[in-house]
């Protein structure tokens, strides 16, 4: 499937800011999963200082604020070729480590909610099971939007019973690491049945089994990743793949708008 993505994202200050860096994991890489055809970047009211691959092959771009900027926008524009692999994304491996993916992070760390969630998985194999789990999270924790943050944990969500993706995924992460699979976080676009126009990025969990390698589970939907989805970064959790993030200096209220348009 082709697509065509346009993320628009936009920064005004109440004050204007005299030095900020930011962060972007933005630009998606191809993989056995889709292949980038054109992507670009367009900024106004920064410079970008750097870019690099991180330790889990993210391309990560780093940029600089300051001239006393009221105004920062960021627009990522391009077409990716997906393919439907029916949620394998198989034995590409980054940088990192494959014990480093069963890691406890503060965002996935197991307590007593996520330990009930593995008693008694239904199924005859480990990918069986990892489905099963879709459903059961899925039953306790209702999507939401607006009633968690990107600081709620595993923990926190699954006590609420709602939250949205990025909740989903922590609490599936949590639930896999602590069965002892390696498990990491995806964030990236979806492709919504009748929906172009959207005000975040998709987020869904990737799990690593012996037999087929990494398997992605998309718990917010109840299946896993098809040629509707486009990566962005992968990470332990929403912190370590969160698609921009920054520090800044001065005083004054910050408004964050953000526009994401996926279409075939």
């Amino acid at each position: 499937m082709l697509l065509k993505i346009r993320h628009v994202t936009t920064y005004r200050y109440q004050e204007p800011v005299r030095y900020g860096l930011q962060r972007l994991r933005i630009v998606p890489v191809s993989g056995p999963t889709q292949r980038v055809l054109s992507w670009k970047l367009e900024i106004e009211g920064a410079r970008e200082e750097v870019r690099f691959s991180d330790q889990f092959a993210n391309d990560t771009r780093l940029l600089s604020v300051d001239g006393d900027q009221s105004f920062i926008e960021i627009v990522a524009d391009g077409e990716v070729e997906t393919l439907d692999s029916t949620g394998i994304y198989g034995r590409e491996y980054g940088f990192a480590p494959l014990w480093l993916f069963g890691r406890e992070t503060d965002l996935t760390r197991p307590g007593e909610g996520v330990a009930t969630l593995m008693v008694d998985l239904p199924g005859t194999s480990e990918v069986d099971r990892l489905h099963a789990l879709i459903h059961r999270i899925r039953e306790q924790v209702e999507y939401v939007p607006g009633t968690t943050d990107v600081g709620t944990t595993a923990e926190e969500a699954l006590a609420q019973g709602q939250g949205v993706c990025q909740d989903h995924a922590h609490i599936f992460i949590a639930v896999a690491r602590r069965m002892g699979l390696p498990a990491r976080y995806i964030s990236g676009y979806l492709m919504m049945d009748g929906v172009d126009d959207q005000v975040a990025t998709h987020a869904w969990a990737e799990v690593h089994v012996e037999t087929l390698g990494w398997v992605g589970f998309d718990v917010s939907n109840g299946i896993s990743p098809d040629e509707r989805y486009v990566r962005l970064a992968v990470g332990l959790d929403y912190r370590c793949a969160m698609p921009v993030s920054g520090i800044r200096t001065g005083q004054g209220t910050e408004e964050l708008a953000v526009h994401i348009s996926v279409q075939q």
